[in-house]
């Protein structure tokens, strides 16, 4: 990674907080295209200057997938599209990137996160797992805005494509299926634990009998949906816990 690029997946990570609450995602692009256009202002100012005001122009999609639009626009504007063309890609980018994003972080990772998180305390691990599975969420999240600012800076327009080529919408749904049936596994085991009914091999076994139907789900997902598998992991656990009555 150049001096740009890591300046930009900085101002990225800098202002992605202020993307989630205030919808400034707009200026935080601009604001982290800077860096990567200083190339273009020694080369063609007036393209720089016309490229430094659209980068700023409004953008509206998940932060955390943000930096593959952004590296997509500088390459475009590198690469000297044709600033309709341009107008267009920012347009088109937003909604898809949007609801990979919704997928893959808060329908899938966060809760994955706090289910093991859960589970991990259930069973008496300590009070580690809980910044463990903060650095944990923190450290994909930046390798992801690597991967997605490299993506889109050797892709340009045709980041579509690349997108549509990568891991990103092959993985999204296996972590919507893992945050379900882990939700499944952990909350009969909490509940459990706080009813003070469960020993602590009934507790692993609960949250191991989630993880097998976790890598059943791998194998038959074309024929099991994601809340069938849910609902049979959490009635595993319940049965093996020995909650319900």
């Amino acid at each position: 990674m150049n001096r740009g690029s890591l300046r930009a997946l900085l101002r990225l990570l800098a202002v992605q907080g202020a993307w989630s609450y205030e919808r400034m995602t707009g200026i935080g692009m601009g604001y982290a295209a800077e860096p990567l256009l200083e190339d273009l202002q020694a080369s063609d100012p007036a393209r720089h200057a016309a490229a430094a005001v659209r980068s700023a122009g409004f953008f509206n999609s998940h932060p955390y997938l943000a930096g593959i639009a952004l590296g997509a626009l500088v390459r475009a504007e590198y690469d000297q599209v044709p600033a309709n063309q341009l107008e267009r890609l920012r347009a088109a980018l937003p909604s898809p990137l949007g609801a990979l994003g919704d997928q893959l972080f808060w329908v899938g990772l966060v809760p994955s996160v706090m289910s093991l998180i859960m589970l991990g305390l259930a069973a008496g691990v300590g009070w580690w797992v809980l910044p463990a599975g903060l650095l944990g969420f923190n450290l994909f999240r930046i390798a992801t805005g690597v991967w997605g600012l490299h993506t889109g800076l050797r892709s340009g327009a045709q980041v579509g494509a690349a997108i549509g080529d990568s891991w990103l919408p092959r993985w999204t749904p296996r972590f919507g299926r893992m945050a379900l049936l882990l939700v499944g596994a952990a909350l009969p085991v909490v509940a459990a634990v706080e009813l003070g009914g469960a020993t602590t091999v009934a507790r692993w076994t609960a949250g191991a009998s989630g993880l097998a139907v976790l890598g059943l789900s791998w194998r038959l997902e074309t024929r099991f949906s994601p809340l069938r598998l849910s609902v049979l992991a959490l009635m595993m656990a319940i049965v093996l816990v020995g909650v319900w009555p």
